[in-house]
């Protein structure tokens, strides 16, 4: 199994924890080094693939899809929970660099095969699998490979795609998010050219992504604070679930963070929901004395300003201004993101202006633990 390459990771999960943490120079979205060449000769499909020799997931692989099948020749390997692997084995033959990252988001159980050509042609799809304790861990994992810490705006993000809960796909690589799993496909050809490889992966990776994310069991539904940002002015994929230690609070999470774009004004929209008022409290008292913070009258049920110094391997960053507001189990916030060439930040007084058009727009979903069904907006 080719491991995938490592990030310059935020997200100890440093920048997947800390959304106020700088980000890294590394913008390749998580996309691991071309698998082994393929095992793939005419026929290869003739029989109807190769076999999932794997009681738990074999139901998740279809066996032929579009003129690819798993590769008869090809070893399926599995680890943790009933798998011929333990959770260890991830970090020297699976994941280079990067098995803490899936550990401390709560990685349970990982399969990994190849999908191949049933024409004999080069290509092959290299594909992990992974399942999660719960849906915000694989939902920010998910999340951390799509955005890789960079600017959501840039080209080179990967784009939507209609698969599971949630899907992107971008030049040779592809994932998948429903539930508890974690699907990320990698396709690779040696024989072609860029532009011949941008096509054919689309093709190959949109098929496997939409068979696999159709056969995973589980909700599709987006994890509750996800569902409480809005949608408008958002940027596409622009999203991140965060946790544990949001914004560098610890005990603060699980926050999802919004990007946001007003022509040349980029902000950013965070909301964490708790499961009932009296747990909302303790968070917001996470928020509320943080060092510097500043109350604000007339903001749901009560606001601050809290500043956010820079970390300490970039002192001379630009400080980060939020305003956060607690409407009864929910803490939303409006703040400052990291400034691209050409973009300004939002003033307090719209960042209280923004804050009171989400309140006011009453269509926050039940909090977690709370029976209803989400509204998004």
């Amino acid at each position: 199994m080719t491991p995938l390459r490592s990030l310059a990771l935020p997200v100890v999960l440093v920048a997947l924890v800390c959304t106020e943490c700088d980000k890294p120079d590394d913008t390749s979205h998580g996309a691991p080094p071309p698998p082994p060449a393929a095992s793939a000769e005419p026929g290869a499909c003739a029989s109807g693939g190769g076999v999932v020799g794997d009681a738990v997931s074999v139901s998740f692989f279809p066996r032929t899809l579009d003129g690819y099948c798993v590769d008869p020749r090809g070893e399926v390997r599995t680890y943790g929970d009933q798998g011929k692997l333990d959770l260890e084995a991830v970090c020297t033959t699976a994941f280079d660099g990067e098995c803490a990252i899936y550990n401390q988001l709560g990685l349970k159980r990982l399969v990994s095969l190849h999908y191949v050509d049933g024409a004999g042609g080069a290509g092959i799809v290299e594909v992990n699998l992974s399942r999660f304790a719960d849906a915000n861990g694989a939902y920010a994992m998910f999340t951390k490979r799509v955005i890789a810490d960079s600017d959501p705006a840039e080209p080179t993000t990967p784009k939507v795609l209609a698969a599971g809960g949630a899907g992107a796909i971008g030049t040779g690589r592809a994932y998948v998010w429903k539930d508890l799993y974690l699907v990320e496909l990698t396709y690779n050809n040696e024989t072609e050219t860029p532009e011949a490889l941008t096509r054919s992966s689309a093709k190959v990776l949109t098929s496997l992504a939409k068979g696999i994310g159709a056969a995973l069991p589980g909700l599709a539904s987006l994890p509750i604070p996800v569902l409480a940002l809005p949608t408008e002015h958002r940027i596409v994929n622009g999203l991140q679930l965060v946790p544990k230690d949001a914004l560098g609070i610890k005990g603060l999470g699980p926050l999802a963070v919004g990007y946001y774009a007003e022509g040349p004004v980029r902000y950013r929209e965070v909301a964490m929901g708790s499961p009932d008022d009296a747990k909302a409290l303790e968070a917001w008292k996470l928020v509320k004395t943080r060092p510097g913070a500043l109350p604000i009258a007339g903001l749901g049920d009560e606001a601050v300003a809290v500043s956010f110094a820079p970390p300490a391997p970039a002192p001379n960053a630009p400080h980060k201004d939020y305003v956060f507001a607690r409407k009864g189990p929910w803490l939303l916030g409006v703040g400052d993101e990291d400034l691209p060439t050409g973009t300004t930040r939002l003033t307090k007084e719209e960042k209280v202006a923004h804050l009171k058009a989400w309140l006011a727009a009453g269509a926050l979903p039940a909090a977690p633990g709370k029976p209803g069904v989400a509204t998004v907006h």
